[in-house]
């Protein structure tokens, strides 16, 4: 078959009975703004009663890029989308269920994900229909290239994501013939396996939702006979990808959390007590023995690990009782001794128990409230003011200190005492409980090192929160009382060693930093546009040179498109190849925005969230002209570059073509 008639996407759906869902799913499909030329349907009916199969047979006569198919009843998912697999030629395959839908734009903005960067898998945000629960964490910004370790992709294993079907087949992936828990092993592979993973995080590009009759898989099939073959799959699979060590450790604690101690709360106690001793239990303790590391055990939950020192220890009665319980036992208070915050569970220093207290240890899990309310200037002196308490610790002798870290550098950090006050707004608890939770604070830059002045360079600013004993360390600033807070303008300060300017600034993650010297100000734009032409009729070429700043700081630069609406679009910048290291060229594919005002920007933020961010306007050249093309090869658009505001920002208009308009021009009519 010709490369050129292969398509992009290839859409697989899985059907069961599955009306009235299935005829959104399918025509959310249909109607993508990808094009029906580049995607194809495949729809598998797995012997469906309803009349789902005459359903999938009459939309398929309104389009042909949907292909349905019959096949006898499996009882499960993951058989008929092992069929739709079989029969996919596109780039792409796209798993969607058959009772949940596509944004129309969701396949276009994940294929441009992948395609300019290079990705083998692309999440796109999920939204809620009817209460459904969905992950929140991944989808907070979009994120171009990233891994399973770096973010929070490997929390959502469910297979509605956007996979490069060469790494499927690279590695011969199929879904096991499971009712509950077929998805988490084969997404846990394509993760394990793939170069690189991208984030759209600015469109929902997938509704989940719980079928009307409330015959979901998940609902139907939720009890433990039909997950324990789908869970030992996940910890053998991580097993099978990944060495022993912190990387395996941080893997396999969410298979631990959510595929062990998650559901042994939740349904162990629900079987027979025949059942969940011979049959179930057996099984949980092999797999808290067998991949639960001492390492892994201190990173988890008190819950969690009370839970695996207990089947590791074969105390089934006592697993049993801590399940059963476990919701009334979660609201028991906490108990502060020699600097440590234990949960007072009825096990915790029971003699009879005999479970040792880390295993009821909740220091460092404790949440810490901080805000800042105020930052100003006062002479050559930066004061602020806020407060912060951890969660359950009465703010008894607090000794909260500021502490600042100096950014990419190998040095002790600088510690500075605040003020304990009465807090100035209303903070939860009874009593007087974090009543002086309140503090002040000096950073007085000409002698906060120990008398001597700070160093040049930038400084993140941390709070060391202390009471009754216990401290936990935090970022400072990106709670602000109010969101209106805002960053004091630079000051000139004299020091020993001569004058300098200090400027506060938030970072892009809202946290509060010191930019001291100037080195390499934030806001100073980390490189200059030489040039913007068409580099073809729908693609803009921006090309200019890095700062000497921008080149040793080493962050990474992207084109940003953004509209005032909400709407972003980013594509990386690279080095010309065998020029300068400091030249550079990016390609922004202006087919891909849709219609509105671009506004074009050049963003560089360092490696770490304290890298603080840099950028640059692209401006407007008269030179650059107007341009027309076709989009989908048959509907045309224009763009039209205009000069935004008083630095002359160049934007983008970008609109469709009227055809009688367009028409009467050329006729002169």
């Amino acid at each position: 078959m010709p490369a050129l008639s292969r398509p992009r996407v290839s859409v697989i759906i899985p059907a069961y009975n599955s009306l009235p869902e299935l005829t959104r799913a399918v025509t959310s499909a249909m109607d993508q703004t990808l094009g029906q030329d580049r995607v194809e349907i495949i729809a598998v009916d797995d012997g469906s009663t309803d009349g789902t199969g005459e359903e999938l047979e009459r939309l398929a006569r309104t389009c042909p890029a949907l292909h349905v198919i019959h096949q006898e009843n499996s009882g499960c998912a993951g058989v008929p989308r092992n069929t739709g697999l079989d029969h996919a030629r596109g780039d792409f395959v796209f798993f969607l269920d058959s009772d949940d839908y596509l944004g129309p734009d969701a396949l276009r903005r994940m294929v441009a994900m992948a395609d300019a960067h290079g990705t083998d898998i692309v999440l796109g945000k999920i939204a809620s229909v009817g209460g459904r629960a969905v992950p929140r964490a991944v989808f907070q910004r979009n994120q171009p290239r990233t891994d399973i370790f770096s973010s929070h992709a490997y929390l959502t294993l469910g297979p509605w994501k956007l996979f490069r079907r060469s790494l499927i087949e690279r590695l011969g992936l199929r879904f096991p013939p499971y009712r509950n828990c077929e998805d988490k092993p084969f997404t846990a592979a394509a993760y394990l396996n793939a170069s690189g993973i991208s984030v759209v995080a600015d469109y929902d590009c997938y509704y989940v939702r719980y079928r009307e009759n409330r015959t979901n898989l998940t609902l139907t099939a939720s009890d433990l006979a039909h997950r324990m073959d789908g869970t030992r799959l996940c910890f053998e699979t991580v097993a099978r990808y990944l060495e022993p060590g912190p990387r395996r450790d941080q893997i396999m604690r969410r298979h631990v959390e959510w595929e062990l101690c998650g559901p042994l709360r939740g349904l162990l106690p629900r079987e027979s007590e025949q059942d969940a001793r011979e049959r179930f239990f057996p099984e949980f303790r092999h797999w808290a023995s067998t991949w639960v590391t001492d390492a892994l055990f201190q990173r988890l939950d008190a819950p969690d690990r009370l839970l695996v020192h207990l089947l590791r220890a074969d105390r089934f009665d006592d697993v049993l009782t801590v399940a059963r319980n476990a919701g009334r036992d979660a609201r028991r208070g906490h108990l502060v001794d020699k600097g440590r915050v234990y949960w007072l569970h009825p096990f915790f220093r029971d003699h009879t128990a005999a479970v040792p207290d880390i295993c009821f240890d909740v220091t460092d899990r404790l949440p810490v409230q901080h805000h800042l309310e105020a930052a100003s200037w006062h002479g050559g002196v930066l004061r602020l003011a806020g407060h912060a308490y951890v969660e359950d610790v009465d703010s008894l002798d607090p000794a909260t200190e500021i502490v600042l870290r100096k950014y990419r550098a190998d040095r002790p950090e600088v510690r500075l005492p605040t003020t304990p006050c009465p807090s100035a707004h209303p903070l939860p608890g009874e009593g007087r409980r974090y009543e002086m939770a309140g503090f002040t604070a000096e950073i007085d830059p000409a002698t906060a090192d120990g008398g001597a002045p700070l160093e040049r360079g930038l400084w993140n600013i941390y709070l060391d929160v202390r009471a009754q004993g216990v401290s936990r360390t935090v970022r400072f600033g990106n709670r602000r009382e109010g969101g209106e807070v805002t960053h004091p303008t630079r000051r000139r300060v004299t020091t020993s060693q001569g004058p300098v300017t200090v400027v506060p600034y938030f970072t892009p993650y809202g946290n509060l930093s010191l930019d001291v010297g100037e080195v390499a100000h934030p806001l100073d734009p980390p490189c200059q546009v030489l040039r913007t032409i068409w580099h073809t009729r729908s693609t803009l070429l921006v090309g200019g040179r890095l700062t000497e700043e921008a080149v040793r700081d080493g962050g990474a630069l992207r084109l940003r498109a953004e509209t005032g609406t909400g709407g972003v679009h980013e594509v990386p910048v690279r080095g010309e190849q065998g020029g300068s290291v400091n030249v550079f060229t990016a390609r922004l594919p202006i087919g891909r925005l849709g219609p509105g005002c671009w506004t074009l920007t050049l963003v560089m933020e360092g490696p770490g969230e304290d890298a603080p961010r840099r950028t640059a306007i692209v401006p407007y050249f008269d030179r650059l002209a107007a341009t027309r093309w076709l989009r989908f090869g048959c509907r045309p658009y224009y763009a039209k570059p205009v000069a935004l505001g008083p630095a002359r920002a160049l934007g983008l208009e970008v609109a469709p073509i009227k055809v009688v308009t367009g028409v009467r021009r050329r006729l002169g009519g």
